[in-house]
């Protein structure tokens, strides 16, 4: 009887105080004692993570960014963007049920613990933007279940593993902005589902494996900006506009517009895996090597057979190639780096912004400084500019409020931001397609503050008219939305799902890219009227002139409308940005050549750029011969109009369309029609048509 052994009694309740008070409830529980020790590496301060506590229950809801699946295991961690200035812990391999992992835009250091490895259910792995050193860890190639991994924009140092090449359900991986050195492994061409693959500013050296041009689902791959050298396998010409590899300046390649033609020494059989000297040489590496060193020269004559003069007259040779590779080097090097600055005045988010950074920089400069004064008009729950004084009329007020999305919108509509939804990169923005919550398509244009303009106030009144443009032929602009934290400035377009015009040039025969006659000339209708709305001032609007008019500027509806991309964009753009993304419109021939000379844009600026347009939509051409040009100049349109369609056209249209083409790409500006006339002509045409 227990009433008669009080000592036993008292022992039973001072050890069940004692368990009660002094053992962890996280004991029971293994997945809520990783999770502290991930919240104590994450948050050493207990400052951002307070909702993780020791006594709570991870799948109530109650734990910030943390959702658990129907087996109540934690299969969710969304910390993307918190301040998060820890490290991860190799407490995260215990959550051997985890899905996804978002730890993307904070500032975690440290390496990337091997322990990841285990989670062999995770999916979506999202380390980007933060400040993760030390090597990938090869254990990844184990994470089975791996669909995207975006390690971008982070300091990692050593080569690509090779064992990546065992993630077979790999879709996205993104490795850029980082110091990885070495081959790129001829494995990663055994992920047959890879569809982006970008590995661009970078220091890796060596060729482009063959293996990669035969994953049959890649779209995108992303080179530029590293020291690859020899000949590109010319499967990946297929991937067209898709293809990046600038920079790279020892490539060489046939049917690649900006590369020369590869000579024997470019495709002589090299070591892949086995960084070149030159490539070393600009990375500031040391060639890990097994090959006597030069101090050892004479051990590797067999004993007896050295003499003297022999050994000096060798030692003089090697000394002779020493100096010549030095100074070839040093004159590469130098060329690399002149070129180089050259091509990065205007750096990318490959392009990640227009702010000029080079290789040197790290991307995490993009979230860390204050490039303008910007960033304080910036929110993430709410923002209210107006409030401070900067707009006070009434309209713009009303408008800007009602066009205002906030940040978690954003995220939600983009998955946040993953690399499966990015539909494009250019000079100053990345373009992800979204689904809002009433489950309408949209495209989310990202653009750094630093690329946006410097003054508060003219930022406002340019956004003020963005919002305010609405014509059936331009893109039309939901809203915006700016994040402080992030240090961009989203604008929601509505989703143009048949992409823009340059997927329908250069098109082969029987392809379904190939328009037909009437829907080129319904395109060429819906530019002009784009264009003079734009033109047009009204009580509404003043007149405007885009800039920047190109085949990838005119964007394809559901009913094969055309779409005029990026009207009033440089009014909340800095100067430089807009200087920089001319580069391309220059290089395709849609800037007017009174540009050269006056530095000045005019509506005629368009007329021109509509002009180009015009002829590459009845040419089906992205680029004009000057047989085709001379075939339309002498009204030879037969031999004009595109060879797809057969002889399936209007002779007498065709031959009026492509006049009125030459005619707005006079040389003088005065000789060209404004697009009032332009609409009028059509019009006329149709009339007489009919």
């Amino acid at each position: 009887m227990l009433r008669d052994h009080p000592t036993l009694i008292f022992s039973l309740i001072f050890l069940f105080v004692f368990l009660c008070n002094f053992v962890e409830p996280s004991s029971a529980n293994p997945e809520l004692r990783a999770l502290m020790d991930i919240k104590a590496a994450l948050d050493p301060g207990n400052k951002l993570l307070r909702t993780w506590t020791v006594d709570g229950d991870p799948c109530s809801g109650s734990f910030e960014g943390v959702a658990c699946n129907d087996r109540r295991k934690v299969a969710n961690i969304s910390l993307q963007g918190r301040g998060l200035a820890g490290k991860l812990s190799p407490a995260i391999g215990d959550l051997k049920d985890l899905s996804g992992l978002y730890l993307h835009y904070n500032s975690l250091s440290g390496e990337i613990p091997r322990e990841i490895a285990s989670l062999t259910q995770l999916t979506d792995l999202y380390l980007n933007f933060n400040n993760f050193s030390g090597s990938i860890p090869p254990e990844i190639g184990r994470m089975s279940s791996l669909q995207e991994m975006d390690l971008c924009c982070n300091q990692l140092k050593g080569s690509i593993p090779s064992e990546l090449g065992s993630l077979s359900r790999l879709g996205f991986l993104s490795l850029q902005y980082n110091r990885l050195s070495g081959g790129i492994p001829p494995s990663l061409g055994n992920l047959g589902l890879l569809k982006r693959l970008t590995l661009s500013y970078n220091h890796l050296s060596g060729p482009i494996p063959t293996s990669l041009a035969n994953i049959q689902q890649l779209e995108i791959l992303d080179v530029q900006n590293n020291s690859l050298s020899g000949a590109i396998p010319s499967a990946l010409r297929r991937l067209d506009t898709g293809f990046s590899y600038g920079n790279n300046t020892n490539l060489c390649g046939a049917g690649f517009p900006t590369l020369r033609t590869c000579t024997t020494f470019d495709t002589t059989n090299v070591d892949i895996n086995k960084p070149q000297p030159f490539g070393l040489i600009l990375n500031n590496q040391t060639a890990p090597t097994n090959e006597p060193k030069t101090e050892n020269f004479e051990t590797n004559c067999p004993h007896g057979m050295c003499s003297s003069p022999s050994r000096v007259h060798q030692i003089a040779i090697v000394t002779g190639v020493i100096i010549a590779s030095v100074t070839l080097a040093a004159v590469g090097f130098l060329t690399f780096i002149r070129n180089r600055r050259q091509k990065q005045k205007v750096g990318t988010m490959t392009e990640l912004s227009e702010s000029g950074h080079g290789s040197e920089h790290h991307p995490n400069d993009l979230h860390s400084k204050s490039a303008s004064p910007l960033v304080s008009l910036a929110y993430s729950a709410g923002w209210d500019p107006l409030a401070d004084g900067l707009n006070s009329e009434e309209f713009s007020q009303q408008v800007l409020q009602s066009h205002r999305y906030n940040l978690e919108e954003v995220e939600s509509a983009t998955q946040y931001f993953s690399e499966g939804n990015v539909l494009g990169r250019g000079k100053f923005s990345t373009v992800y397609k979204g689904v809002l919550r009433d489950g309408s398509a949209v495209a989310i244009k990202s653009i750094n503050v630093s690329s946006c303009k410097a003054e508060e106030a003219e930022f406002v009144k340019g956004m003020n008219l963005l919002v305010s443009l609405r014509h059936e032929n331009l893109v039309s602009l939901r809203g915006f939305c700016c994040s402080r934290g992030r240090g961009e400035c989203f604008l929601i377009y509505d989703y143009a799902p048949n992409g823009n015009l340059l997927r329908y040039l250069d098109a082969t025969n029987g392809s379904d890219r190939v328009l037909n006659w009437s829907t080129r000339v319904k395109i060429i209708h819906g530019i002009a009227k784009g264009l003079h709305y734009l033109h047009e001032e009204t009580a509404n609007k003043p007149s405007l002139v885009h800039q920047n008019i190109s085949a990838e500027k005119i964007l394809v509806d559901r009913q094969f409308n055309a779409v005029i991309l990026d009207s009033g964009l440089r009014k909340i753009l800095a100067d430089d940005t807009i200087f920089s993304a001319l580069k391309v419109s220059a290089a395709m021939g849609y800037l007017a050549p009174e540009y050269i000379t006056t530095g000045r844009f005019t509506e005629k600026s368009d007329v021109y750029a509509f002009g180009v347009i015009v002829l590459h939509i009845v040419s089906g051409k992205q680029q004009l011969t000057n047989a085709m040009r001379s075939a339309a100049e002498s009204c030879k349109v037969e031999d004009f109009v595109d060879q797809n369609l057969n002889g399936s056209f209007s002779a007498s249209e065709a031959s009026k369309i492509v006049r009125l083409g030459l005619s707005c790409t006079q040389e003088l500006p005065d000789q060209r029609p404004n697009m009032e006339d332009v609409v009028r002509e059509l019009n006329q045409h149709d009339s007489g048509s009919n």
